[in-house]
């Protein structure tokens, strides 16, 4: 089933009430689907951010992409799920993840877990959330069913499990990384080895879950400024940026039909760009329509 294009962006910080407004109501005129908002110390509280986000759009969906799940109280976090969803009329998707960035759980005087327990911390927020919403007489109520879709994020073969047990979208990271938050970005030959991984793993839930990719950069074919700023992000042994699969590269019809070549190839059909980017899709966006 080849499913339809979704285009998200996710905004990071702004210096003003103003300049995150009209970041939002661009991001909708552009044509995106999905405003996302990060999760980590020094940018915006995701809450608040999309509840306005909600409040000066009308039509795209409002994400948090992703949050760093261990700094949550599981429980606590599903009224404010609920919260959210309730006061967006029903546009929240909400994103998990398992956090990385070690300075950022010794600055909020937390812990930082292994990766194994922050992995067994995604699955538990997830199986507390669906569990909450299920409940008739939980309260307060999320508008959609069942609460917001859940998309897990995640490169590791641990938390591509989970994503496949409990994601409405799984977003592959696609990149390596390290405890200081250095990316090392994943081949297309990698991705496509942990994709089919995945498919095996949703089983008959395959037609029916969103697969995501973040889109580190657009390079095209004399932009030697973006060039220059991912080559610190690849593989030793992999030199070409068109090797990657977070990277698109080329022509603005080049970039179009790599991403309708791997929705074909691999079902990725839900692309997030960072809002330096935003505008770089647009043009993509339009010839994507379907």
């Amino acid at each position: 089933m080849v499913r339809r294009f979704r285009f998200g962006v996710n905004i990071r910080p702004t210096g003003s009430r103003r300049s995150w407004v009209d970041k939002c109501r661009r991001a909708e005129s552009l044509g995106f689907d999905v405003i996302g908002v990060p999760d980590h110390l020094g940018m915006l509280s995701p809450f608040p951010a999309v509840i306005l986000a909600a409040e000066v759009t009308e039509r795209p969906r409002l994400n948090t992409f992703v949050l760093n799940t261990p700094f949550y109280n599981p429980v606590l976090l599903a009224r404010d799920v609920a919260t959210v969803d309730l006061l967006t009329d029903g546009r929240l998707e909400l994103g998990l993840g398992a956090g990385y960035v070690e300075a950022e759980f010794a600055e909020a005087g937390i812990t930082f877990p292994t990766a194994r327990r922050r992995v067994d911390q995604v699955r538990d927020t997830a199986s507390t959330l669906r569990r909450c919403f299920a409940a008739d007489a939980y309260r307060p109520r999320p508008v959609q069913a069942g609460g917001p879709p859940l998309l897990i994020a995640g490169w590791g073969d641990r938390m591509l499990e989970v994503a496949a047990e409990h994601a409405d979208i799984v977003a592959l990271t696609s990149a390596a990384t390290s405890n200081s938050g250095h990316l090392t970005l994943a081949t297309e030959a990698d991705a496509a080895a942990r994709i089919a991984r995945l498919h095996h793993s949703l089983s008959e839930r395959a037609d029916a879950v969103d697969l995501n990719i973040l889109v580190q950069a657009l390079i095209g074919p004399r932009d030697t400024d973006a060039l220059a700023q991912v080559r610190p992000h690849l593989g030793r042994e992999v030199d070409r940026p068109d090797d990657y699969i977070s990277l698109l590269t080329g022509t603005e019809q080049d970039m179009a039909e790599q991403l309708r070549r791997r929705r074909d190839a691999y079902g990725i059909n839900y692309i997030t760009v960072l809002d330096n980017n935003m505008d770089a899709l647009a043009p993509i966006i339009e010839l994507l329509k379907d």
